[in-house]
């Protein structure tokens, strides 16, 4: 479940979508680290895109390397719509409109990145998103998982720095769903706990899940009304794809 965690004003001035998007005005290395890491983020909707289109692994992967290098070279002279809407759907219109242009004609982007090309792009796309959908489906409910992939590892990390990964990973599985009857009774003996304390960790697991997804979506956002439609938006994804 997505639940945004609130923010003040002044700190969406630092969240990386509205650092790109003051870089028109002020095309500093700040911002442009900004895309840069968004965009790296992100890598997983737009191949996903790109799959669900009929490109082969090999080449959806060709295509979104060149597609996010040239959107990162557009933002920073300006000549792209950054600056309107959330990240997740200039993210979409800007990869339409790459796939619309001529792009196979001109030449690759000679542009230094720092950029790493995911290693699991094809078996998450087999894994996660099965069945059928239209491209603009697996593209938003891609981009959805990865908000949560993004924030299950930041908790998973922490839970390890705090010497409780044995704990997260037993009930990693709940936290999106209540575990069945039972299950917490059998797990106890072997976290050398009792079912009661598990369910107390697990009630923190989960609050500490759900800021964690807020501080995913609030990079990708603006302001307090974007982050709130936004996390509306990505429930009913969720909620459609699972219907």
């Amino acid at each position: 479940m997505i639940i945004a965690s609130s923010r003040s004003h002044d700190r969406f001035a630092t969240t990386r979508w509205s650092v790109v998007m003051h870089m028109a005005a002020s095309p500093a290395a700040e911002a442009q680290d900004a895309l840069a890491e968004l965009a790296q983020r992100y890598w997983f909707p737009v191949y996903a895109y790109l799959r669900r289109c009929g490109h082969a692994p090999d080449v959806a992967l060709g295509i979104a390397g060149e597609f996010l290098q040239r959107l990162m070279v557009q933002v920073r002279s300006g000549s792209s719509g950054a600056g309107f809407g959330q990240f997740r759907r200039f993210l979409l219109d800007e990869l339409n409109r790459f796939l619309a242009s001529d792009w196979r004609q001109t030449n690759p982007t000679r542009t230094a990145s720092t950029m790493i090309v995911p290693a699991d792009l094809e078996q998450r796309y087999r894994d996660e998103l099965p069945g059928a959908g239209t491209p603009e489906s697996v593209y938003q409910r891609s981009f959805a998982l990865e908000v949560l992939t993004r924030a299950g590892k930041r908790l998973r990390s922490e839970a390890s720095r705090l010497g409780h990964l044995d704990l997260y990973e037993a009930l990693a599985p709940f936290l999106g769903n209540d575990p069945p009857p039972g299950v917490l009774d059998t797990l106890a003996p072997a976290l050398s706990t009792r079912p009661l304390a598990l369910l107390v960790a697990l009630k923190r697991l989960r609050k500490r899940f759900r800021e964690l997804v807020g501080e995913e979506l609030a990079d990708t956002v603006t302001n307090g009304a974007e982050l709130a439609a936004e996390n509306a938006a990505l429930h009913a994804i969720l909620r459609e794809s699972r219907a």
